[in-house]
């Protein structure tokens, strides 16, 4: 599988850079900037018109990750306090949104105070805080109300986040009280409704079904608003995956666009569509190096034990998946005379769930190699457990400039010292 990727020789001059650098060996990130910006920038020239594009930042929230892609997207969805922080220190301001369940009182109003574009609304409970949050501070707030559809089977994902029971949205049989509420709260506006039903889709015709049926129930949902004309957005969340197995096999993007474009232009007011998209955005610019500490063989089975592991790069357990490695030998020569088998390549966790990749056929390993893990540029360290074990955070170091011979910024992960 390893073998259909390639890795551009600007982010090769940075690894050798990089581990020159490195005095123990190494494990870090490594990010091609002008790569995240190509693939949000064809995202964004492949939608129809009255569609927008953000970014919803919990897929990667490094600062630098946001300010490449600002630029190029319409704005940003961010969950929680700290995500607000990050997004408002961006270099180029974007209008941006609070959306997920179990908001703090302390987010919503710093929300407010730093000019949150709307909020996704989860329940009637949030919308009676949220009230009271925009009246202490005489605002009128824009909401959308997130919807927890019922959904048919075949068009559901490998995760499901409405549809059936979850933390998320309001249940459709539920949507007319919530409507009402948010209408009766005097410093509350409807604009909109968000519906963010599943993630992983890798089927393009089945997310084309699944925004049809949104579209199909947008005039009922719209009607029951006391004021209908303004109620004009509807967010249709992101959750397009990623195919880590077959990389030239990845969701058709200008296909679903083309086929959206076409089901809009045939409505009588059609709504103002938004994406929130995160790891289809991110994830195609990162790579995962790590190094050969060991080679064992355990009950006939080959173990690679590497520098890192889960704890930061995560997403290969989160995924349920063997992550695609590439073999970097530090003796070429010698790799190609080797022996081909196939390798488990573990970290340094003491736990057998330190797994990135199963039985991955590789030449001539040794300790001192460096694996390459692709695809990493989405919930991959920031979902990680990055402080069991007390190891040290990977560095991750941003390629700006595709030209030989530009200069990388890293950024240390290193623990703090206590001071005395």
């Amino acid at each position: 599988m390893a073998e259909h990727f390639r890795i551009p020789e600007h982010i090769l001059d940075a690894i050798a850079a990089h581990r020159q650098a490195c005095r123990d060996p190494m494990a870090a990130f490594f990010y091609d900037l002008p790569v995240l910006a190509a693939q949000g920038g064809a995202m964004k020239a492949a939608l129809p018109p009255g569609v927008e594009l953000y970014y919803a930042i919990k897929a990667n929230s490094e600062a630098a990750i946001i300010d490449t892609l600002a630029p190029v997207v319409d704005g940003l969805e961010l969950s929680s306090g700290g995500e607000i922080a990050r997004a408002c220190a961006c270099s180029t301001p974007r209008p941006w949104v609070l959306s997920g369940p179990g908001k703090l009182d302390a987010d919503m109003h710093e929300a407010m105070t730093r000019g949150v574009e709307a909020f996704h609304v989860e329940s009637l409970g949030e919308v009676t805080r949220l009230q009271a949050i925009a009246a202490s501070l005489d605002l009128v707030q824009p909401v959308l109300v997130r919807i927890n559809p019922s959904l048919p089977a075949d068009l559901s994902s490998r995760l499901r986040m409405a549809g059936t029971a979850t933390p998320f949205g309001i249940d459709e049989a539920q949507l007319a009280d919530a409507v009402r509420a948010v209408d009766d709260a005097p410093n509350l506006t409807l604009v909109g409704f968000h519906v963010h039903a599943m993630s992983h889709q890798t089927c393009g015709q089945r997310h084309q079904r699944l925004l049809s049926s949104y579209l199909e129930r947008w005039p009922r949902w719209r009607a029951l608003a006391r004021h209908p004309e303004q109620v004009i957005q509807l967010n249709v969340g992101g959750g397009i995956g990623v195919n880590y197995l077959r990389p030239y096999e990845q969701f058709d993007w200008p296909g679903l666009c083309q086929a959206l474009g076409r089901r809009l232009a045939a409505m009588h007011e059609p709504p103002l569509v938004r994406f929130e998209i995160g790891r289809f955005l991110s994830a195609f610019c990162g790579y995962y190096v790590i190094e050969v500490l060991d080679t064992k063989v355990s009950h006939g089975e080959g173990f690679l034990v590497c520098r890192g592991g889960t704890h930061q790069f995560r997403l290969p357990a989160a995924q349920g998946h063997n992550h695609p490695v590439i073999h970097l030998p530090r003796a070429p020569q010698r790799a190609r005379e080797g022996e081909c088998r196939p390798w488990t390549v573990v970290g340094q966790l003491c736990t057998p769930k330190d797994v990135l990749s199963r039985q991955q056929q590789l030449q001539g390993v040794a300790v001192g190699d460096l694996l390459v893990l692709p695809l990493a540029g989405a919930y991959g360290y920031n979902i990680s457990h990055a402080d069991f074990l007390c190891h040290p955070r990977p560095d991750q170091v941003f390629v700006r400039d595709g030209r030989e011979g530009s200069a990388p910024e890293t950024r240390s992960h290193r623990r703090a010292e206590p001071v005395r």
